[in-house]
């Protein structure tokens, strides 16, 4: 996924610009750093306050200049007109949120309002219109049946959340003023992996499968998760 962002802000903004960028849901703030390191100024935004203690420890433990690029706000991703000005970013990232938020459309306009014409919105997202292919390939066919008339799912965290089907938020984002650009697969051949499990000795041949199968029809549709990219208007 890291790869797909990087080719659509490469391919939005002139190379050497540093960006202001909003990381809505950052985690541990893998991409926020990531995103710092290559120059931007990355505002992350995170409600657990646990998440964000991981973060602020992985941040202390960067170069000044680094931290000197990366700000670290507790807060919902929902309430972003409490702490920003419209059109404050050209990049806002949300990545494997709204699997979380029942009634995502009112998230995904304050994100977009967030943007300055022609920015960049990033969404990464369950994909409803895959839902059985994981318990599928993994035999479990009770689950699987069930899955082809839902939109909710058990994640690995035994939760029960929420998957979006493409031309929901395609219709969605066109509705906000934040079009769809571009859109990926994420998790093509990978999604049965076992948590923890070692990474591979042809890792770079793994990677490479799935980069192509993100890209590619129809491997991209049968992808885990969706990795969507619209472009305010």
């Amino acid at each position: 996924m890291a790869r797909q962002l990087d080719e659509q802000i490469a391919g939005r903004f002139p190379v050497g610009q540093r960006l202001r960028i909003l990381d809505v849901g950052m985690g541990q703030g893998t991409q926020a750093l990531r995103l710092a390191r290559a120059g931007h100024q990355v505002t992350g935004l995170e409600q657990d306050a646990k998440m964000l203690v991981v973060a602020r420890e992985a941040l202390a433990a960067e170069p000044e200049g680094i931290r000197g690029r990366v700000r670290l706000i507790e807060g919902d991703g929902r309430e972003t007109g409490v702490h920003f000005l419209p059109g404050s970013f050209d990049v806002v990232l949300c990545h494997g949120v709204l699997m979380y938020v029942e009634e995502p459309d009112a998230l995904l306009a304050g994100l977009a309002r967030m943007l300055a014409p022609g920015g960049l919105l990033s969404l990464l997202v369950r994909n409803a219109d895959a839902l059985a292919m994981r318990p599928g390939l993994s035999g479990d066919w009770a689950t699987t049946l069930d899955s082809f008339d839902t939109t909710t799912y058990t994640n690995r965290l035994g939760l029960d959340v929420r998957a979006d089907r493409l031309a929901t938020l395609t219709s969605t984002l066109a509705g906000i003023g934040a079009s769809l650009h571009a859109w990926y697969g994420v998790r093509v051949f990978t999604d049965t992996a076992a948590d923890g499990a070692p990474v591979p000795p042809d890792v770079e041949s793994l990677l490479a499968a799935e980069e192509r199968a993100g890209r590619t029809d129809p491997y991209r549709q049968v992808a885990a998760l969706l990795h969507l990219c619209g472009v305010r208007g």
